[in-house]
């Protein structure tokens, strides 16, 4: 089904088949479209008023709802305290006599429902139909008694005539009762709201006889999903999330016949999600990080959307609800409350926690939808510097899953494995050989750079793997995202000069706005600096704001419609850029890009059109907005665009490898790993062909996959998938050490009489913690975080509060900390005396501290708390606001 904001004209090939098929719209939908578009339909769908009458954009939207106008479906979806019971009374009290027209509607001879497990068009279970009145409606399971045990919706088909599928809610009611012989009941439309009113209603309703045809089904089973101990792998991303999972022939006990097309035994499998198109358009194996609020007039169970859906809301012109993205940057504050809104304008609060474990949950869900199982137990891949925090994040926020914590994988680790598993599959690897290997991880928001010694060793009965791996560098705020970034920089500004004089100003061309020759950027980054390449597009950027606006922070304080306008504006065009990004890095072939309102042929196999179903920027001219709906006559080349990117590209390469090329340790390894969507981009390999050859560098795209989700984006997951499947059976002995970093930063407090105290040493790997003293009635304790050369970065503030203290002897505390408290130090604490024990983290990207009292001469230990190094993921955000 597409989602509420989709537009698709329907093919009407089936018309001069003898099939009517008439296309039906909403007036949020036509609010978005373009004048050009409004009248394409009234000439597709034969409006003639429409097309003999030079009538205005209002009057347009007026027409067409009269003539094509789609009323919005009822259907019972979520559960609603006591709203079974009132179903089924109105049933038993209202139903009459069924309708004598069952043989036109045709339904599936076996349906097999999961509780707890939605159903949607790609389970395929199919209802054709010739009945003019049959429409998007709730359909009724009952019984041979007329019990009812379950609601389904009939869902319309938006590519087929006549053809619509079933569908149904996760925790929609489902009830095994002793008699199994089943039928579907359709209803009208005005009567299945009836029924809506009912289930959902607490008000007597008129009364009324419901009239029904009754569809017996040759076999329906509802049935418990088994649990299976295949695990989900996740690879949560800034941008986009993947999962997947590798199932064998006894993944379950008995598989379900109607999923075995959506099931390869004895593979890995990656789970599907909807695409731009909605549910009823093509599903890929990716999800976009995102997260919309739907419905939050009940902030007790506040209804979000995910991914495109999610993505589609934020596009609306006018919308007031909260879109999300960027959530992974949450992980060292998921307690703090984020302001909800829906697109009613009911507001909200929730905690980060519960918005993070609802996307994966969400993501769970369709995996299980997919494969007609239950999860328990979930791999989630994070970057090596933040992956203690993430798992014992996502263990606490997602209790009913066994988050894996001893064999789980860094992304960094992950996509190498998948490299060597490759290696063990071909048996291209020296047996004993030692290898050593970098790794650079770009994804949507960070990029990681890893190091890795590894050999493989073909053993009696297992393939041994010795791996050692070190995080050498990272950059927080460098990802795909300022790709992004960049490319719409560039389109606001040649945009704006569209729209205020017709044609493009002369400095909107890309030699203007960066004045540097394409061959002598590299050498202008070494000697000025990246920002120094950028200079006059920012100015530039910070003129086009006056004319286009899109950094709607700034319009907190205006009306609502300002604010809206604006907002819409930057949704637009960063998801314009974002489209243009992927497709002039996707295919190679393509080298110019422009913008139509819908597909249309172009003779030239160089040039591709991106289709904006959409398109209404807010102008501001002489101090007010105006709409424009017309689509810019701009073309976009490949060649600006790499000259758009070169030097941030170039700029973080350097900074990864400029040390290691100086000193030549880049002549040790033996491959160098790109992986994330934004490493397929050839200015990526040019920059690296300044510090190594590039035979050595993999990256390269499968010819197969140039049009699905990129091999560099599924490798993480993959890697995960294969690692802990291999381990499973025995395939391998892996030995994983992971040697930590020096730490960069210095932490201290500082003592009574004012003096400083070092309590972990900037660079210096032996000394892993100490402590400071303060008296027990003490309500917080002070903790400095300065990098190397002394900068200030942060301040920790250890909050004693009403954290409770248990009685404890050092045996207990050597059990939870070995080396980290000595016993010296714990005999020396006198009565009403604590010492706030500081202990580098496991993963040393941040410390713990561990308060020890004494009261009574009994020692007492309080609650650990962790600080991390890097406050958040990134301090960069693009969705802010700001941009």
């Amino acid at each position: 089904m597409n989602g509420p904001y989709t537009y698709r004209l329907y093919n009407h090939s089936m018309e001069s088949a003898g099939v009517r098929f008439t296309a039906r719209f909403t007036r949020t939908e036509l609010e978005q479209m373009t004048t050009f578009q409004l009248r394409g339909i009234c000439d597709k769908e034969r409006l003639v008023e429409g097309l003999a009458k030079r009538l205005e954009r209002e009057e347009l939207i007026t027409l067409i709802l009269r003539f094509r106008g789609a009323d919005s479906s009822q259907l019972i979806g979520r559960p609603n305290p006591g709203g079974f019971e009132r179903l089924e009374a109105a049933l038993h009290k209202r139903l009459g006599t069924d309708r004598l027209e069952a043989g036109h509607i045709r339904v599936p001879a076996k349906i097999v429902l999961y509780e707890e497990i939605r159903l949607s068009r790609m389970d395929g279970y199919r209802v054709e139909s010739d009945l003019h009145w049959l429409a998007e409606s709730n359909v009724l399971i009952v019984n041979a008694l007329g019990e009812l045990c379950g609601v389904l919706n009939l869902v319309k088909d938006e590519t087929e005539a006549g053809v619509y599928f079933l569908a149904r809610h996760s925790s929609a009611e489902l009830r095994l009762t002793a008699n199994q012989q089943y039928s579907l009941l359709f209803f009208r439309r005005q009567e299945s709201e009836y029924l809506y009113d009912a289930y959902y209603g607490d008000k007597p309703l008129l009364p009324s006889t419901l009239h029904a045809v009754r569809i017996p089904v040759a076999e329906l089973i509802i049935q418990r999903p088994e649990l299976t101990d295949a695990v989900l792998a996740i690879d949560f991303g800034t941008s986009n999330t993947t999962a997947g999972v590798y199932l064998d022939s006894s993944y379950v006990s008995a598989p379900d016949p109607n999923g075995v097309r959506h099931v390869r035994l004895d593979a890995v499998n990656y789970v599907s999600f909807p695409g731009a198109d909605g549910p009823g358009g093509e599903w890929i194996e990716v999800l976009p990080t995102a997260v919309s609020v739907e419905d939050c007039a009940n902030p007790q169970h506040i209804v979000y959307a995910f991914g495109e859906e999610a993505l589609r809301g934020g596009r609306v012109p006018g919308s007031r609800a909260t879109v999300m993205r960027g959530i992974k940057r949450w992980v060292n504050d998921y307690k703090r409350q984020e302001e909800l809104m829906d697109q009613e304008g009911n507001t909200a609060r929730a905690p980060r926690s519960e918005i993070l474990a609802a996307f994966i949950r969400y993501v769970v869900g369709t995996a299980e939808q997919q494969f007609k199982c239950r999860f328990q137990h979930l791999h989630l891949s994070s970057p090596v510097k933040l992956k203690a925090q993430f798992i014992e994040m996502f263990s606490e926020i997602l209790p009913e899953y066994r988050i894996e914590a001893k064999d789980a994988l860094d992304e960094g680790l992950a996509v190498l494995y998948n490299t060597l598993a490759d290696q063990m599959d071909k048996g291209t690897f020296a047996d004993g050989k030692e290898y050593q290997a970098l790794v650079i991880d770009c994804g949507g928001g960070t990029t990681d750079l890893s190091s890795c010694r590894f050999r493989i060793e073909d053993g009696r009965i297992a393939y041994k793997l010795d791996i050692h791996t070190t995080y050498e560098n990272g950059d927080t705020n460098f990802g795909g995202n300022n790709l992004t970034y960049r490319i719409m920089q560039f389109m606001k500004i040649v945009f704006a000069g569209y729209y205020a004089a017709e044609t493009r100003l002369p400095d909107t061309d890309i030699d203007v706005l960066i004045g540097i020759p394409s061959g002598d950027v590299y050498r202008y980054v070494d000697e000025y600096g990246v920002e120094a390449v950028y200079a006059g597009l920012e100015r530039r950027y910070r003129e086009a704001e006056a004319i286009l606006p899109t950094a709607f922070r700034q319009y907190e304080q205006a009306s609502r419609d300002e604010y809206q306008r604006v907002l819409g504006n930057f949704h637009l065009l960063w998801d314009a850029a974002e489209q243009m990004k992927r497709e002039f890095f996707r295919r190679t072939g393509i080298l110019r890009s422009r913008f139509e309102a819908e597909q249309v042929r172009s003779a030239d196999s160089d040039l591709n059109i991106a289709v904006m179903n959409r398109w209404m920027v807010s102008v501001v001219e002489n101090g007010r907005f105006r709409d424009e709906y017309s689509l810019p006559d701009v073309v976009f080349n490949i060649r600006e665009i790499q000259q758009l990117v070169k030097a941030d590209i170039y700029g973080i390469v350097r900074k990864f490898l400029e040390d290691f090329y100086q000193d030549g340790r880049l002549q040790d390894y033996s491959i160098i790993k790109l992986t994330g969507q934004s490493c397929r981009i050839d200015v990526f390999r040019e920059a690296l062909k300044e510090f190594v050859p590039g035979r050595s560098i993999e990256f390269r795209q499968k010819a197969a996959e140039q049009d699905r989700v990129p091999e560099l984006k599924l490798a993480c997951v993959r890697g995960a998938i294969r690692y802990l499947n291999a381990k499973k059976m025995g395939r391998i002995e892996p030995f994983i050490t992971d040697h930590v970093p020096v730490i960069p930063y210095t932490v201290s407090a500082y003592t009574h009489t004012g003096q400083e105290k070092e309590l972990v040493e900037s660079l210096t790997p032996s000394r892993s913690g100490g402590f400071i003293s303060r008296p027990s009635q003490a309500a917080e304790v002070e903790f400095y975080l300065t990098a190397h050369g002394g900068a200030l970065r942060q301040r920790h503030v250890y909050q004693r509060g009403s954290n409770k203290f248990r009685q404890v002897t050092y045996e207990n505390i050597a059990e939870l900390y070995g080396e980290g408290i000595p016993q010296d130090d714990t005999d020396s604490i006198r009565n009403g005396e604590t010492k706030y024990f500081v202990l580098a983290g496991g993963s040393r990207w941040g410390f713990h501290v561990v308060p020890v009292a004494r009261q009574n001469e009994i020692l007492e230990l309080g609650a650990k708390r962790f600080f991390a190094f890097e406050s958040d993921l990134s301090e960069l955000d693009f969705f802010d606001g700001t941009k």
